[in-house]
């Protein structure tokens, strides 16, 4: 089966604790909806600094990646579903959808 990485692109901060609490459950639920196609469920980030060609650093990202998660689909069709379905959607966020190749 193949591998897929999907990349959280955005996506809004909950308004607090409750609006928190409601969306992980709703994401714990998609989780649990796509079983054993879960490779990696999701995989946060912070703090991102960038490294240019030259060496310098700077804070911040040329990207909005917020995190992202890995699964096992048969296509990249089946791999766009499982996607499709995800809550990190509903708060206004996007995901890109690649597959993984095997390096050897």
């Amino acid at each position: 089966m193949k591998q897929f990485v999907l990349v959280y692109l955005g996506g809004n901060q909950p308004a607090g604790p409750e609006e928190a609490e409601h969306h992980f459950s709703k994401y714990t639920a998609w989780l649990s909806s796509i079983g054993d196609a879960v490779v990696i469920p999701t995989i946060p980030l912070m703090d991102t600094c960038t490294v240019s060609s030259d060496g310098t650093v700077r804070e911040g990202g040329s990207s909005a990646m917020s995190g992202f998660s890995i699964i096992k689909a048969e296509s990249i069709e089946a791999a766009l579903s499982i996607a499709q379905a995800c809550p990190f959607l509903e708060i206004g966020g996007s995901l890109e959808v690649s597959e993984l190749m095997q390096m050897q």
